[in-house]
C-alpha cells in the first residue's frame, strides 16, 4: 500500500510542476481561451445549456482529446467522474464500463444517436478498441435515462456522435510509433461549401501489446455528411465503421498460445431535421447496424472451436418540440426497432424481435432561474411484453449563471437476454417469464461555473436500488429474477479552462453491494480519482500530465473463482507537443510513467511503461 502511495504522489506531484508555469501564461494571455461547450443534448434529446438542466453531465470534446493524445475510447471515458472501466489485457481487450457502480450491460452506448448495445448485443469489443477522433464528441448522461432511450439506460448513457464539418476546408494527417511494436496512423478532413458540409477521419494501426499471442490490429472510421436543402430543412447521413482482430491469450494462469477474435461493427443513418413553425421542430433518423464477431479456440486434438456471433438492427426514432407555449418546451417522439441475433456458442441463439416505444417530456421554466423537466415512457416488446419509466429533474439558478442547485429521480430498466429467455443446451434451459431488471435512483448536487465558461466544479451524491435482477437458480440450469443490489456514493469532478491552461479532475465514492448475497458487487472500486493538466508554454510548446489512483474493490481470482481483494494501483502519464510551424507539430508522451505492475481484472496484467512518438501536418 505504501509503495501505492508513493507512487500516485509522484504522479500529483508531476501533475503540480506541469501547473507551476500557470501565472505567468496566465498574465500574458498569449494563447487562446480553451471554452467549455455551450449547448449539450443528450440530457433532454434538446439542446440545451448545461446550466440548465437537473441531471448530471460530462462534455469530452475531439479538441480536447486531440490536446491530451489521447485516440482509444475507453481512454477518452477513463478521466469521467463515477465511470470506472477496467480491461481484460492490454490494447484491444475487450472492457467493462460500471457507471455509477450499475452492472457492464446496464449502461447504453449512442453512437450518432444509434443504440449500440443491447442484452444480445455486447459494447465491450467496442469499447476496447474502438477510436474516436476529432470529428467525435462524447457527452455522458449520469443515472437512469430509460426515459429518453429505453432500456439498458440504467447507470446512464454515453453518447458519441460525430460533429456537422465547419469552416474552409481542413485536414490532417498523423503517424505514430513506440513501444509494444506499435504503428498507427490517422487522416481527418472536414469542412463546408454553401449548404454542403462533410467531416471524415480514418484511423488504425497494429501493436503486439506485451504478451504472446497479444497482438491488436483496428481500424476505425467516421463519415458524417450534412446539406441545408430550404431554410426550413436540413438533411445528412453518417456512416461508422469499426474492425478488430485481437490475440487473446487469455489470464496469464492460461496463457493460451492460439485464440483469436474478431470483430466488424458497422452503424449508419440517415436523418433529416425539420423546422413546421417558428416554435415547432422535428428530427427523425432512420438507422441500422451491423456487428459481426468471431472467436477462434484451437483444442489440443487439433479442432478448432469457431463461435461466431451477428447482430442485425434497424431503427426508425422521430422527434418533435413544440415551444410554443410560454414557459414550456414540450417534446414527444417514437422509436420502432428490430433486431436479430444468431449465436453459435453457449445456448445456440437465432432469434428476433420487436420493439415499439413512445415518450412525452416536458421542459417548463416556472421563472428565469428554475427548470423542470418530467417525462414518461412506455417500450413494448414482442418478447416479454411492456416496461413503463418516469423521469423528473429540477434546477434551480441560486446565483445567475453561477451556482446552480439540482436534483434528479428517475426509473429504468434492462431486457431480458435471448440467451436469459430462450437459450438452450444440455445443461441449461431460459426462462421465458423473465421481466425485465428495474432500477429507481435519485441524485442530488451543486454546480459552480466560472465566468466566461472557463470551467466548472461539480458534486453529486447519488443512490440506486435495482431488483428484480436476473441470475443463475441454485442449480445453475437456469435463470431468475431473484437479485437486489444497491448504489450510492459521491462524483466530484472539475474543469479549468484558461488562457493557456486546461485541466480536468474527478473523484468518486462508491459503496455497491449485492444485497441478496449480502456481499460487495465486484470490480467496483470504493475509491477512484483522475487528474490531468495541460499547459501551453508559448512557442509552439505545450506539456500535460495525468494520472489514476483506484483503491478498495473486490474481484474473482481468474484461476480459482475465489473473492479476492483487487489490488490498489496508480497509473500516471505525461505528454507534450512541440508545433515546428502553422502545420507540422511532433508530439510524444509515456504511458504508466512508474511502470506500475497491475490488473484491472485479476489475472490480466496491464501494459507496462511505455513511449510514443508522432508526427502531424494539417492543410
Amino acid at each position: 500500500m505504501a509503495s501505492k502511495l508513493v507512487s500516485f504522489a509522484r504522479a500529483f506531484a508531476a501533475s503540480l510542476v506541469l501547473i507551476a508555469g500557470l501565472t505567468p501564461s496566465f498574465v500574458r494571455g498569449q494563447t487562446p481561451t480553451v471554452q467549455l461547450p455551450e449547448f449539450v443534448t443528450t440530457a433532454t434529446r434538446t439542446s440545451a445549456e448545461p446550466q440548465t438542466l437537473g441531471s448530471a453531465l460530462d462534455v469530452i470534446t475531439g479538441a480536447e482529446l486531440a490536446r491530451r493524445q489521447i485516440t482509444a475510447l475507453s481512454a477518452a471515458l477513463g478521466g469521467v467522474a463515477g465511470a470506472p472501466l477496467f480491461s481484460s489485457g492490454g490494447s484491444g481487450a475487450t472492457t467493462s464500463l460500471f457507471l455509477r457502480g450499475a452492472n457492464s450491460n446496464q449502461t447504453l452506448f449512442l453512437v450518432d444517436g444509434l443504440r449500440l448495445n443491447d442484452p444480445n448485443t455486447d459494447y465491450a469489443v467496442f469499447l476496447g478498441g474502438a477510436c474516436v477522433s476529432g470529428c467525435d464528441s462524447l457527452e455522458i448522461a449520469h443515472g437512469p435515462q430509460s426515459t429518453l432511450y429505453g432500456g439498458e439506460a440504467v447507470g446512464g448513457v454515453v453518447s458519441l456522435r460525430a460533429q456537422r464539418g465547419r469552416g474552409a476546408v481542413s485536414g490532417r494527417i498523423a503517424a505514430e510509433a513506440g513501444s509494444f511494436g506499435t504503428v498507427q496512423g490517422a487522416v481527418a478532413t472536414q469542412g463546408e461549401r454553401g449548404p454542403q458540409a462533410f467531416n471524415f477521419s480514418a484511423q488504425g494501426g497494429r501493436t503486439e501489446n506485451d504478451r504472446p499471442n497479444n497482438g491488436f490490429s483496428s481500424a476505425s472510421t467516421t463519415l458524417r455528411l450534412d446539406r441545408t436543402i430550404t431554410p426550413n430543412l436540413a438533411v445528412g447521413g453518417t456512416l461508422r465503421w469499426f474492425h478488430g482482430v485481437y490475440g487473446d491469450p487469455g489470464d496469464h494462469y492460461t496463457n493460451d498460445p492460439d485464440n483469436e477474435s474478431r470483430e466488424d461493427n458497422v452503424l449508419a443513418t440517415a436523418f433529416a431535421d425539420v423546422k413546421l413553425a417558428p416554435a415547432w421542430t422535428a428530427r427523425a433518423i432512420l438507422g441500422g447496424q451491423d456487428r459481426r464477431f468471431v472467436s477462434e479456440n484451437p483444442r489440443p486434438n487439433g479442432t478448432v472451436q469457431i463461435t461466431l456471433v451477428k447482430n442485425r438492427r434497424g431503427v426508425l426514432d422521430a422527434q418533435t418540440t413544440f415551444a410554443g407555449i410560454e414557459r414550456h418546451r414540450l417534446t414527444g417522439g417514437l422509436t420502432a426497432e428490430a433486431n436479430h441475433t444468431r449465436n453459435t456458442g453457449f445456448g445456440e441463439i437465432n432469434e428476433k424481435q420487436m420493439l415499439f416505444a413512445a415518450f412525452v417530456q416536458d421542459e417548463f421554466s416556472p421563472r428565469d432561474d428554475v427548470f423542470l423537466t418530467a417525462g414518461v415512457r412506455n417500450d413494448d416488446f414482442d418478447t416479454f411484453g411492456r416496461a413503463t419509466t418516469g423521469r423528473a429533474t429540477a434546477a434551480w439558478l441560486v446565483v445567475p449563471r453561477s451556482l446552480k442547485l439540482r436534483a434528479s429521480y428517475g426509473t429504468a430498466f434492462r431486457s431480458p437476454s435471448f440467451l436469459d429467455l430462450y437459450g438452450r443446451s444440455a445443461f441449461y434451459n431460459g426462462n421465458p417469464q423473465l421481466r425485465p431488471e428495474r432500477a429507481r435512483s435519485w441524485d442530488a448536487g451543486a454546480d459552480w461555473y466560472l465566468p466566461q465558461q472557463r470551467g466548472v466544479l461539480g458534486m453529486t451524491w447519488f443512490d440506486a436500488r435495482l431488483t428484480n435482477l436476473i441470475a443463475s437458480t441454485p442449480d445453475f440450469r437456469s435463470v431468475e429474477n431473484i437479485q437486489r443490489a444497491r448504489t450510492r456514493g459521491v462524483e466530484v469532478s472539475g474543469q479549468l479552462a484558461l488562457p493557456g491552461l486546461a485541466t480536468r479532475a474527478s473523484y468518486t465514492f462508491l459503496e455497491a453491494d449485492n444485497l441478496t448475497a449480502g456481499e460487495r458487487l465486484l470490480r467496483r472500486p470504493r475509491h477512484r480519482a483522475t487528474l490531468d493538466a495541460w499547459h501551453d508554454f508559448g512557442g509552439g510548446l505545450s506539456l500535460g500530465a495525468g494520472a489514476t489512483w483506484v483503491a478498495q474493490r473486490e474481484d474473482f481470482h481468474a484461476r480459482t473463482f475465489a473473492r479476492v481483494d483487487g489490488e490498489d494501483y496508480t497509473v500516471a502519464r505525461i505528454y507534450g507537443a512541440f508545433a515546428i510551424n502553422n502545420r507540422l507539430a511532433l508530439r510524444a508522451r509515456i504511458e504508466n510513467l512508474f511502470d506500475e505492475k497491475y490488473e484491472e481484472v485479476n489475472g490480466y496484467p496491464a501494459l507496462g511503461l511505455g513511449a510514443f512518438a508522432s508526427v502531424e501536418w494539417k492543410w
